[in-house]
């Protein structure tokens, strides 16, 4: 195991690691997820691009490079990890731990789309046309 890297060496690891983590094969895909600070409040995001590392994705709100942050994925749950990158709205992520891409484009559980009836005489009401 390698010894710890302080200093002016430890960004240059971290840099490395993150281009290790953008080398992994991606996923493009167009998925609504949530993006929080710890114990802050939930943002609608849109991941753009998942893999094994890590994510692209679209956001509202602005976040600092190395900022820890929580992700909701569908399918896989709650991920942590921390921003990679910004720029115009978007962000990169590096998770903490590997994930299965994959398994975020699996059909959520149950009947997600709504049963259509057929209007009929019993339905009505009055005043609505």
């Amino acid at each position: 195991m390698d010894a710890p890297v302080s200093g002016a060496d430890a960004g240059g690891d971290e840099e490395e690691r993150f281009a290790h983590l953008r080398a992994a094969p991606r996923d493009s895909m167009f998925l609504l997820a949530s993006i929080r600070r710890a114990g802050g409040a939930e943002v609608p995001i849109k991941v753009r691009n998942l893999s094994q590392g890590g994510m692209m994705a679209e956001c509202a709100i602005s976040f600092s490079r190395e900022e820890a942050i929580l992700i909701e994925l569908r399918g896989i749950g709650e991920v942590s990890g921390r921003v990679a990158w910004t720029a115009g709205g978007k962000i990169g992520v590096a998770f903490d731990r590997e994930i299965d891409p994959k398994l975020a484009r699996k059909p959520v559980t149950g009947n997600p789309q709504p049963q259509l009836v057929k209007a009929s005489k019993s339905m009505w009401r009055p005043g609505l046309r």
